[in-house]
């Protein structure tokens, strides 16, 4: 009777938790910073910083310039394989050149062969969203240029997707956790529905558990490299299926809104890779990758049907949080990023900058599939392949080589 009793209570209690979080869902915004990058980019390197600033430049046309991968490519995930998909101005998408300020010939495409020599028995980690997911799809695709004898990989629990290399012995593979800390769902019990109209249940966010996805295989890994952010938005967790933040297995009180939970996870998360990630492992954590909706959000007909990058002069108008545009969180989480790193041996990879320009580059209405559109509107978050993510491919390898290279 007892337990009965003790069970009766902890119900409402989450119940009473829940109502008083879409409270704050509903009257209090989220408090961001409106810098850009507070943190320099190499400010986490151990040792010098590289020779030039990868991040920093200007996109410049090559009507020469080819893709290294095509549409054959047994990576592929169907929706980003823009050439089988017939995605128009393909080749003019992959004629621009990232050029870094003053890097001159330090900085050209990845050789793959060589790259994979020199990774030779070592294991490369992809964890977080399907942006990570976009990234690796990428790197397994160019990768393969240097060994036709890769395979698909599944080799280790929570691997979502991967390549296995064996002229080479070198493993890449991605685990999907896109909150990186554990969540799951919790319906509202059949009994307690009418009390609460419109809520079906919630999300319980452990902000201080990794995802199991994750969280047993960090040593298997020579590299890592971390992301989250896509997923911390209220079109991910509406007013209907909140997230609920829980520390030490209970709920913490007053309930945190989206982006204070957020703000918890990552602190948690770097604290995690602190204790338990090997310090010979080289980490890396990528910042968002940013979005080109025109016209209102993925659900609200948001388009990009661009034909060419951005000028340097139309980022701030897409992207500062000051103008309150449909893509200005890219930069708020950013700031919340930069803020969890300080202070660990987490390198960031601040790949937005390059990235904001690239309005052309997304898949928009080619994915694929029929009626794709219609149920999920235009991708103008996840880019096309090949296309962008090839340069931040060629900046990793870059900055592997850096820095497990011999200087």
């Amino acid at each position: 009777m007892a337990s009965k009793v003790s069970s009766t209570t902890l119900l409402t209690f989450l119940i009473f938790l829940t109502c008083l979080l879409l409270y704050l869902y509903s009257t209090i915004l989220p408090f961001f910073k409106s810098q850009t990058q507070s943190t320099p980019p190499f400010s986490n390197f151990k040792n010098n910083p590289p020779p030039c600033n990868y991040f920093k430049g200007e996109w410049k046309s090559d009507p020469n310039r080819k893709p290294i991968y095509d549409s054959t490519c047994p990576f592929h995930r169907n929706s980003w394989n823009c050439l089988k998909n017939g995605r128009e101005n393909m080749e003019k998408i992959n004629s621009w050149k990232w050029v870094p300020e003053n890097c001159g010939a330090s900085f050209d495409r990845m050789n793959p062969l060589e790259f994979l020599e020199f990774m030779r028995d070592k294991s490369i980690g992809f964890i977080g969203d399907s942006l990570n997911e976009n990234f690796i799809t990428s790197f397994l695709c160019i990768l393969r240029g240097g060994d036709d004898g890769a395979m698909k990989w599944k080799g280790k629990k929570g691997v979502w997707r991967g390549g296995y290399f064996p002229r080479f012995n070198v493993t890449v593979a991605y685990h999907r956790a896109v909150l990186l800390a554990n969540y799951e769902f919790q319906p509202i019990p059949q009994l307690e529905q009418s009390k609460y109209p419109g809520l079906k249940g919630v999300y319980r966010v452990d902000v201080d558990v990794p995802s199991d996805k994750w969280a047993d295989v960090t040593k298997f890994y020579d590299v890592l490299v971390f992301n989250t952010g896509h997923w911390w938005g209220y079109d991910k967790f509406p007013k209907e299926t909140p997230l609920v933040f829980y520390r030490d297995g209970k709920p913490i009180v007053p309930p945190l809104g989206i982006q204070s939970g957020l703000k918890v996870v990552l602190e948690s998360m770097v604290s995690y890779i602190q204790r338990e990630v090997p310090l010979t492992t080289l980490k890396f954590w990528r910042l968002q990758s940013p979005r080109h909706f025109y016209g209102g959000d993925w659900n609200q007909n948001g388009s990009c049907l661009f034909d060419s990058p951005f000028e340097e002069s139309q980022l701030d108008i897409w992207f500062s949080p000051s103008n309150d545009g449909v893509n200005k969180e890219v930069r708020q989480v950013n700031s919340l990023i930069e803020d969890a790193l300080q202070g660990s041996d987490i390198q960031l990879l601040p790949l937005t900058h390059l990235s904001e320009f690239r309005a052309d580059a997304h898949p928009a209405i080619w994915l694929g599939k029929k009626d794709a559109v219609a149920v999920w509107g235009q991708d103008c978050m996840h880019w096309c392949l090949p296309g962008l993510p090839d340069t931040w491919v060629d900046i990793l390898s870059a900055l592997i080589h850096y820095n497990l290279g011999s200087g």
